[in-house]
């Protein structure tokens, strides 16, 4: 890859870096001022590539590179038969919004590299026989209202109205958010493309993981990603004097709630594979001085075998009852997401194998322990997920960083990748 295109891709990601809510840190979620200021410079940039953009309803960027209509499709059943390519699109993207104080390369990547790969493409003159659409996601980090893949439910038809409920800190809903951001008012969209039409989506992202650093690797192909489930959990006890209650007569809810978290992390860490995370902690009524008589917490559990996650969450759900009976407290669950572990379609990683190995020599496959835009959009459309190495495996961080040679590796997969699918699809 030219020296040009990296140093692109650089100063795009740096650029989209300073776009936050937070001052002095990286921060945009779900239809904040930041997200549309994202959406208003990544478009521009999306057009500057050749691409005609427009935001959806739940505020998803779309860029649209239509097909060459003078390409010829093969559709083979055993022979090569040239015929028009009519309708056939190519999903490609990830995710604008950030969690807290975050880095510059998660989400964004898979949203930039793709559009500096086809302005490279257009550059060199080449032309696809089937269009092509670059995602920028509205939600995937779930900080706004604890359930993520907001962006790609809606873009696929899967937002449903209890998702439409969920309230955040301030007490806005989902809905009430999305009714403002369209005037006033909002229907859940339907599904944005027939899936007779696509050919597939692809993501790229940084590992978020030390695999491809360890082994030396700048990129690595996803086989599938681990399921997902999270919760809101509300315990609820009695506020009372700090200095008067003797601690025999106390309902503590953050001792229930403290009590459950280390017995959590007690059982994932002995369930191989398991991973559970309590992220967030609200306690009311929040006093030096005051027993904590309500305290609200998520809960997120992880596992790349389903059958071994829903029996570890039975476990965890038995945990929360003898903890609640024993300390005189009641409990309350709210899933706020749900997600089976997705396989990659095998015949999409194959391809976008053929060009990992065509650029770096060997291919890696991995599982992703964390979640991805590709979890909903496999409801849409066979998916496939390229990895690109960063320092440390560190994500979720300010220091988060890939070196511009393993985006050069990205950016050459990504165009390879193309440009051997547009051949596969013309005779």
């Amino acid at each position: 890859m030219p020296t040009q295109p990296i140093q692109r891709l650089n100063h795009l990601l740096d650029e989209l870096g300073q776009v936050t809510d937070e001052p002095g840190r990286l921060t945009r979620t779900f239809l904040s001022p930041a997200m549309g200021r994202a959406n208003q410079l990544v478009g521009r940039w999306m057009k500057e590539a050749g691409l005609k953009v427009r935001v959806d309803s739940v505020g998803n960027l779309i860029g649209r590179l239509e097909a060459n209509v003078g390409a010829r499709l093969v559709h083979a059943r055993g022979r090569r038969q040239a015929t028009p390519l009519q309708g056939m699109t190519l999903l490609l993207g990830s995710h604008l919004d950030t969690v807290r104080d975050a880095g510059r390369f998660d989400g964004p990547l898979g949203v930039l590299l793709p559009i500096v790969a086809l302005a490279e493409l257009k550059r060199r003159g080449v032309t696809l026989p089937f269009a092509v659409e670059v995602l920028g996601f509205s939600e995937e980090e779930g900080v706004r209202f604890a359930s993520a893949y907001l962006g790609s439910e809606g873009y696929t038809g899967r937002l449903s109205p209890a998702t439409l409920k969920l309230r955040d800190a301030d007490g806005i809903s989902v809905g009430e958010a999305l009714k403002k951001f369209n005037g006033g008012r909002f229907l859940l969209p339907k599904q944005a493309q027939r899936t007779s039409n696509l050919i597939g989506y692809v993501e790229v992202h940084i590992e978020q993981g030390p695999v491809l650093e360890q082994r030396g690797l700048a990129v690595g192909v996803v086989s599938a990603i681990a399921g997902q489930s999270r919760f809101k959990l509300t315990w609820t006890g009695k506020a009372g004097h700090a200095g008067t209650t003797p601690m025999a007569l106390r309902r503590d809810a953050l001792a229930a709630a403290a009590e459950f978290a280390v017995g959590v992390e007690a059982l994932a860490r002995r369930t191989r594979g398991l991973v559970a995370t309590i992220g967030v902690l609200q306690v009311s009524p929040g006093a030096a001085n005051v027993i904590p008589g309500s305290v609200t917490h998520t809960l997120d559990v992880r596992h790349a075998d389903d059958r071994l996650r829903r029996r570890a969450l039975m476990a965890i759900g038995r945990l929360a009852t003898q903890i609640a009976g024993r300390r005189g407290v009641a409990r309350a669950w709210q899933r706020t997401q749900e997600n089976g572990a997705t396989p990659c379609s095998r015949a999409l990683t194959a391809r976008l194998e053929r060009s990992v190995k065509a650029v770096q020599g060997k291919s890696l496959s991995l599982v992703s322990g964390a979640g991805h835009d590709g979890v909903v959009m496999s409801a849409l459309t066979p998916i496939a997920m390229l990895f690109v190495g960063c320092r440390d495996g560190l994500s979720h961080h300010p220091d988060e960083y890939t070196s511009p040679k393993d985006l050069g590796v990205a950016l050459d997969v990504m165009v390879d990748f193309l440009q051997r699918l547009a051949a596969d699809y013309t005779g």
